[in-house]
């Protein structure tokens, strides 16, 4: 257990120590210009997730290595993680196309899924229900979406890191308690990675994340709910709820954005959270009320994971929380159609 924890605690030093040398490079090559859709206003260095990648998927692989975590998970992880990471960092670099981007996600979903043998049967409870060759296809649409929900809402200062913090902690609490220390190692591996990183980042940020970091943990957490649900650990639907205030709030705004006529994958300033920045919240006020949100919802989670009977109740609890916030949002802050995207 010593070595587990100095492995942790090194994770984030490491995090905190490449992001600072990844800020100085991007503030000559990398600064990200405010223009009308931003959520700030002065130019400031973006390409930061690259210390966040390079320290997890650096872990992942030595966890691999040392027998922490099988192989066929290891490389699900560390080898589409890598990729997405990849292709974040040339996209921060210069603007890629939404056909290149979405051929590198679905490749390294459907990768992903080859390892982890699909998902043939999802826990709800105390029941399980079969999903066969279904539960496959199921599975690289939500690693496809988890990576661009992940990257849709980093927008402002430490929202990103803090929900990889909040999750990755309470998450790796709860595979801990159910026996399986490779998975919650991981899991610990995302938070701390992102704890090195969020001083840079907290409003105000020195540092963006960046595409190189957001899309790659969108992808991470979501294969490691998948392996987290294969293995009779944490079911994947606790880890949506743990994810809650992101995955709603992105599938609602694409939602209403698809219904508008507008091109979702465009850049906008249609979120939840990026509106209660414009009605004059400070990006501290509203990353820490997403955070308090997060622990609320990490409170449905260890519910619905201890009392199965009570499982639906609590996710069902979870999502009229987040639809009663998202309707205060709307009443403070309505969205507003915009022609074209």
């Amino acid at each position: 257990m010593a070595q587990r924890l100095v492995f942790i605690a090194a994770a984030a030093v490491l995090s905190w120590l490449l992001a600072s040398r990844v800020r100085l490079y991007a503030l000559d090559r990398l600064l990200d210009i405010p223009n009308e859709r931003s959520s700030h206003s002065s130019p400031t260095p973006r390409g930061g997730g690259l210390a966040i990648a390079v320290t997890v998927l650096g872990g992942i692989m030595l966890a691999t290595w040392w027998g922490w975590i099988d192989r066929n998970t290891g490389l699900a992880l560390a080898g589409g993680g890598l990729l997405i990471a990849l292709v974040g960092w040339v996209d921060d670099h210069r603007d890629l196309s939404a056909l290149t981007r979405f051929a590198v996600q679905f490749i390294c979903a459907f990768w992903a899924i080859y390892w982890l043998g699909g998902i043939p049967a999802l826990s709800i409870g105390a029941a399980r229900l079969q999903l066969g060759f279904v539960g496959s296809i199921l599975g690289v649409v939500g690693i496809v979406w988890a990576i661009n929900l992940y990257n849709f809402v980093d927008g402002i200062d430490g929202l990103a890191a803090g929900e990889a913090i909040t999750t990755g902690t309470i998450g790796g609490l709860i595979l801990l308690a159910m026996g399986h220390s490779g998975l919650a190692m991981i899991s610990f591996l995302i938070a701390a990675a992102n704890a090195g990183f969020l001083p840079l980042n907290w409003a105000p940020a020195k540092l963006f994340m960046g595409d190189v970091g957001s899309g790659m943990l969108g992808y991470l957490f979501a294969v490691l709910a998948i392996a987290s649900e294969n293995s009779g650990a944490v079911p994947l639907l606790i880890w949506v709820l743990l994810l809650g205030a992101f995955v709603f709030d992105a599938t609602v705004t694409l939602g209403r954005r698809m219904v508008h006529g507008e091109r979702w994958y465009s850049a906008h300033h249609s979120h939840a959270y990026q509106r209660m920045v414009q009605a004059g919240r400070s990006h501290a006020q509203v990353s820490s009320m997403i955070l308090l949100i997060n622990f609320v919802l990490a409170l449905l989670a260890i519910v619905a994971w201890l009392r199965p009977a009570l499982f639906l109740i609590a996710i069902g609890a979870g999502a009229i929380l987040l639809c009663v916030i998202y309707l205060s949002v709307e009443r403070i802050k309505p969205m507003r159609a915009h022609s074209g995207g």
